[in-house]
């Protein structure tokens, strides 16, 4: 809990401080809708293209990785349900999910996403009530699995796996894309970025915090990556009533296919920049064709990762290392430096300074810990593996 609030709290001031600097720099002309050319902007094009620029790429990357795959994973649940002795493998649920996103994923803009992205908050409501609901009536009930809190493994491995679990605390809050949500508010934009960031984390609070305190008082250390898998044992057995699955599962996936797009949009803007004509309209064929190709090019490579390591944490701790972690956790506290230059005997030089300081350290632990576990399933696991 305490990591699970820290991380927060950090997460919901570095964010602001984003925000800021973006207004600083418009207020001077130099207004910016990326966050890689904001990086430009600050540390020059040298050490951007070197590690901002990556460190996104990795961030939007692996993120729509593990969407596709916790995608395929809630179909799967679903299936199983109707099916407990059916032979679809995951690998095909994914396909089927990644199929899904590359039609959606033709849309064009943020803003052409504005009716999605409602349907997918009330959906992540409505599912994250459910699932902590059924968490709390099945542990309750006296087919409530047995519950062991203790930590597994030698204390070399209960070290990595902390340094694991900070690395997926990371992806909880991780949000890599706010210069692009900011660029689409309308002006003035002075006070509403705090106001949709309060709103932001408000849904965080009452979505992500329930499903993990009540999914660990429900599971113990024998919670699965998703929540759902833990709700059918392995011989099919339903420990709740069947509606508590199919219906939340359902409305997963059709959130996650929103979720997919949003952190798709930043590599299509990428990839299309370098092969548009700005000359003509973004709908005739020129650019048109074009668009699609690109965009279905890249959702299929992701679902072919996707079903390749079917590894959902070991996935999400590759992105909180390696993304997450240095974007949100040390970069803006960095740029705030760097562009306000407060004095170096003052609490707020030193406060970002120390923040710098210690989520370096845990990102670059996290990145030794989610590397060790990721060859480890490799090893243990085929690819396209059934899991």
């Amino acid at each position: 809990m305490i990591a699970l609030v820290s991380a927060g709290v950090v997460t919901f001031y570095s964010y602001n401080l984003l925000s800021l600097i973006l207004e600083h720099r418009a207020a001077q002309g130099r207004r910016h809708v990326r966050f890689r050319d904001l990086a430009t902007d600050i540390l020059g094009p040298k050490l951007s293209y070197g590690l901002v620029y990556p460190m996104q790429f990795v961030v939007c990357l692996g993120a729509v990785i593990s969407i596709v795959l916790v995608g395929g994973i809630s179909a799967k649940v679903v299936y199983k349900v109707y099916y407990p002795d059916g032979d679809l493998q995951l690998y095909q649920f994914v396909v089927f999910f990644g199929a899904a996103t590359m039609i959606m994923g033709q849309l064009p803009s943020f803003h052409s996403l504005r009716y999605v992205n409602l349907l997918s908050l009330l959906m992540c409501l409505t599912y994250s009530f459910t699932i902590t609901g059924a968490c709390i009536q099945l542990g309750y009930s006296d087919r409530a699995p047995p519950r062991d809190y203790s930590l597994p493994g030698s204390e070399k491995q209960q070290a990595f796996a902390a340094f694991n679990a900070l690395a997926l605390i990371a992806t909880a809050y991780g949000n890599s894309i706010i210069p692009e949500t900011q660029a689409t508010l309308a002006p003035p934009v002075e006070g509403k970025m705090f106001k949709g960031l309060a709103m932001a984390y408000s849904v965080i609070v009452v979505t992500f915090l329930p499903v993990a305190i009540a999914g660990y008082w429900t599971f113990g250390n024998l919670s699965a990556p998703s929540v759902f898998t833990n709700f059918q044992t392995a011989d099919g057995t339903l420990l709740v009533s069947k509606w508590l699955i199919v219906m939340p599962s359902s409305m997963c996936v059709i959130q996650l296919i929103s979720a997919a797009i949003i952190y798709s949009q930043p590599t299509f803007d990428l990839f299309e920049r370098k092969i548009a004509d700005v000359d003509k309209d973004r709908f005739t064929a020129r650019n048109g064709i074009p668009r699609v190709i690109v965009r279905v090019v890249f959702l299929a490579l992701v679902t072919l990762i996707a079903a390749m390591f079917p590894f959902f944490g070991d996935v999400n701790a590759i992105v909180g290392s390696f993304g997450f972690t240095p974007l949100d956790f040390v970069f803006p506290m960095v740029f705030y430096i760097l562009v306000f230059k407060p004095p170096k005997r003052s609490i707020k030089f030193w406060g970002n300074l120390i923040i710098i300081i210690v989520y370096s350290l845990v990102g670059l632990a996290g990145a030794v810990a989610a590397v060790r576990q990721l060859i480890l399933d490799t090893s243990y696991y085929k690819l396209f593996a059934d899991v």
